[in-house]
């Protein structure tokens, strides 16, 4: 499947969901607005690496045949997957989004179902989601550092991990779940607020470093 309007509309979704989740969503009371969002980009995230997924065993198959999500030298998966850094741990990166979302998609569930989390649910969920995070900067690195590529499927992937992290670990912070000080828990709810604009940053970050490193536009 090549990168298409289906791509904006699922980015779209997220955002909107963000903005949903960071301004209806007061101390104190159940975060369904969040549990909505958990939903929204866990289904993206599984989609992508589904995606990903079935590339990486068409490889398996047809080693010789250009994955559907290869659209330019620069705008590809197929070096990505090919790469060791394609499969980290000896499998492909793939399965642990697949594996990997399930836990967002069911907890966002639990929430909208009424369920309240333990503080220390909380914090390992916020931990496994902060894990994710860390192992999409890296991933980033590799793509646009030392393999030159932007994964199309990839960058979904990015796109919903980043504002997931902001989400879950600023909720965190405001509700007193990371326990921090009262002032800077103040400046934490009030952040928690801006998670659209934060991610928004976040993008332009990555967007900057692409262009800088891959010259984007002019391989449009």
């Amino acid at each position: 499947m090549n990168f298409s309007p289906l791509h904006l509309v699922q980015l779209a979704l997220v955002a909107a969901a963000a903005v949903i989740a960071a301004r209806k969503v007061a101390p104190g009371e159940r975060p369904l607005a969040l549990g909505t969002f958990l939903i929204v980009a866990a289904s993206i995230g599984f989609f992508a690496a589904f995606r990903l997924t079935v590339d990486k065993v068409g490889l398996f198959v047809e080693p010789t045949v250009a994955p559907s999500c290869n659209l330019s030298v620069l705008v590809q998966c197929g070096v990505n997957l090919k790469s060791w850094q394609g499969s980290l741990f000896g499998f492909p990166n793939p399965l642990i989004g697949i594996a990997g979302w399930v836990a967002p998609f069911f907890v966002g569930v639990a929430i909208l179902s009424g369920v309240r989390f333990a503080r220390w649910f909380w914090i390992a969920f916020d931990v496994g989601i902060t894990g994710a995070l860390v192992f999409v900067i890296w991933l980033i690195s590799q793509s646009v550092f030392v393999l030159g590529t932007l994964c199309p499927w990839c960058m979904v992937t990015w796109a919903v991990v980043i504002p997931t992290f902001w989400l879950v670990t600023l909720y965190n912070l405001k509700v007193g779940n990371i326990p921090v000080a009262p002032r800077a828990r103040r400046l934490f709810e009030a952040a928690y607020g801006y998670v659209p604009l934060i991610t928004l940053l976040s993008y332009i970050v990555v967007a900057i470093v692409a262009q800088v490193r891959l010259d984007v536009l002019n391989h449009l």
